[in-house]
């Protein structure tokens, strides 16, 4: 940043009017194509250069306008202006800053104002659009934003250059990520207040799932693990959603509704002692969803989980009258992993047994199916662990019961949102053998309500 080489209001370009500015820019554009084509034949034309170098020239040409268009805007300029601390202050001088836009680099001039009763110094034109404290644009912050929530810093930033001709290095884009990561979910804990954004549907569904990824070792410090020695290696991504399913396919069951879907997701625990005055840090999250999207409104509620113990805990603590129901998948995977622990993994014994005791399970057959694990029990201790784990899960598989009510009986919008969002951070950070930490789960996860950024993953 520095002093504007020249006085802002002496004779400077100051804007044209918006149509002669389009027109200009669009006769400018047909220049830079006929410079690029010339003569040239079409058979000879490499279609892919022209592209690049024709949206290379035209975000340079579209930059430049931008950038001459505010420049020549003097409206932030004053003797004095009212300081957010209430105080006046004055206006010392004007200065530049360089911006790094999804149209190239702009170098922006703005009046700077100081206020001697609090010390500080701003710019309101900053504020006004919205590049205080950054040196990237609010588009540009947007796309670093969803990059980060999805992949690797450095394949984020690798993507940037590809595909939006943004060259930044990974460091700057982890650290504008996790920044926008820290004001979501600050966001995201300061506004909870029903929304009336989404209609009010006659069931509402309630997911929570959760998966491990791998933490740096200080963030593991003092965590039960399944290690060997008795650390952690991984700590736990929960995930809540909520969504509608009132469409029905062909068949008559239930598919999510388009749109629907909102979620919130974080590295947080579910439970906290009984003597605590206090919800978990997991379960508040939980309730702030629910209150946002008014679940405990619907004539209908329903919460679905893959059967631990920790979601129906906090589902009969904070939603007693809604009905649980195990996700269809879930259970039939035990029952695929059950058939693999008896026969191997390739045995062909073990599909048919697994997809007997599927077939018992969606047609309502539970004790056969109970029976069949129960036989099981002498050669496999897996059987015993899968026998308890469908007792105690009984009465959230009444699948029939739940299809005449056209209940939506799967929890695949978590298994598809958490990938989509905090899980692909996860597997990007892993797969470089760089362990996460706890404030990558902020970036894109936790839908920001009152800001101006989107929704990364809604479906």
């Amino acid at each position: 940043m520095g002093q504007c080489p020249t006085p802002r209001s002496g004779g400077r370009f100051r804007g044209r009017p918006k149509k002669g500015l389009q027109t200009a820019l669009e006769a400018e554009v047909a220049q830079e194509v006929e410079a690029l084509l010339g003569r040239q034949a079409l058979a000879e034309l490499d279609f892919e250069a022209l592209e690049v170098a024709l949206r290379q020239r035209t975000l340079r040409l579209a930059a430049h306008a931008i950038e001459q268009r505010l420049n020549a805007d003097l409206s932030d300029e004053a003797s004095a202006l009212r300081c957010p601390c209430g105080n006046r202050a004055r206006y010392v001088a004007c200065r530049t800053k360089n911006v790094v836009s999804v149209l190239g680099p702009l170098r922006l001039e703005r009046a700077y104002y100081h206020c001697s009763a609090c010390g500080q110094g701003y710019y309101p034109r900053d504020a006004h659009l919205e590049i205080e404290n950054t040196s990237l644009s609010p588009a540009l912050t947007r796309m670093v934003g969803t990059v980060g929530a999805m992949v690797s810093f450095q394949e984020g930033s690798e993507l940037l250059t590809e595909l939006a001709g943004v060259a930044l290095d990974a460091k700057q884009v982890e650290r504008t990520a996790e920044a926008l990561g820290k004001e979501i979910a600050e966001d995201e804990r300061q506004h909870s207040e029903p929304s009336d954004m989404l209609p009010l549907p006659q069931t509402l569904y309630l997911g929570m799932d959760g998966t491990g990824i791998p933490l740096r070792a200080e963030e593991l410090a003092g965590r039960i693990g399944k290690q060997p020695d008795g650390s952690a290696k991984t700590g736990e991504v929960k995930l809540c959603t909520i969504w509608s399913a009132e469409a029905r396919d062909e068949e008559g069951t239930p598919i999510r509704d388009a749109g629907s879907v909102t979620y919130s997701a974080a590295l947080e625990s579910a439970s906290a002692l009984d003597t605590a005055a206090a919800r978990a840090p997991f379960a508040e999250r939980v309730w702030r969803e629910a209150t946002r999207r008014r679940f405990c409104h619907a004539p209908c509620r329903v919460v679905l989980g893959d059967g631990a113990l920790w979601i129906w805990n906090l589902a009969e603590d904070q939603f007693p009258d809604a009905t649980q129901i195990v996700d269809r998948y879930h259970a039939k995977q035990h029952l695929s992993d059950l058939g693999k622990a008896l026969y191997g993994l390739t045995h062909p014994r073990a599909t048919e047994w697994a997809e007997r005791r599927q077939e018992e399970l969606d047609t309502g057959k539970f004790q056969a199916l109970l029976n069949a694990i129960r036989r099981q029990i002498p050669r496999s201790q897996e059987a015993r662990r899968g026998l308890h784990y469908f007792q105690t899960n009984r009465d959230r598989m009444r699948y029939p019961e739940f299809h005449a009510h056209a209940r939506n009986v799967g929890l695949d919008v978590a298994r598809t949102t958490c990938p989509q969002s905090a899980l692909c951070r996860a597997d990007a950070r892993s797969m470089s053998s760089v362990p996460c930490s706890k404030s990558d789960f902020s970036i894109g996860i936790a839908p920001p309500r009152h800001s101006t950024y989107t929704y990364i993953g809604d479906s």
